[in-house]
């Protein structure tokens, strides 16, 4: 049986479905993730076929670089997606879906970027920059 995954902004303006299972969460900690949401971006990647949006009137999107895109509900704020130029898949906030989700983390990047206050404590392996880089040794 094919589960589906289920989520909302905080207000309830927005709501998705993924169809099937999710992807490990990616943990970004560059400074646009961390100023966005506080600490770090934890999101699953899901492809565009398998994602339904649910009040997609609501979603703004703004340019967060000249490579990518970020959604936020435009009613309370929450941030919800994360969009790369002529990707097949949406990053979608991880504390968006209801629970449980069973995710993990997949992997970090971004790590030489991480904040003071925090530290990455588990096991997943950690890029200093785009999962392209090598892995941090930190």
């Amino acid at each position: 049986m094919v589960q589906d995954y289920e989520g909302r902004c905080n207000c309830g303006a927005i709501r998705f479905r993924v169809k099937g299972a999710l992807s490990g969460i990616v943990g970004c900690h560059c400074s646009q993730c961390r100023r966005q949401t506080g600490l770090y971006y934890a999101a699953t990647n899901v492809d565009r076929d398998r994602l339904e949006i649910e009040g997609g009137e609501n979603v703004s999107w703004y340019r967060s670089s000249d490579k990518a895109r970020r959604g936020f509900c435009r009613t309370c704020g929450s941030a919800l997606f994360w969009e790369a130029d002529g990707a097949d898949y949406l990053s979608v906030m991880a504390g968006a879906f209801d629970q449980p989700t069973g995710l993990r983390f997949g992997y970090h990047i971004y790590c030489a970027d991480k904040a003071d206050y925090y530290e990455v404590a588990d096991n997943a392996p950690r890029f200093s920059a785009g999962r392209t880089s090598g892995v941090a040794g930190d």
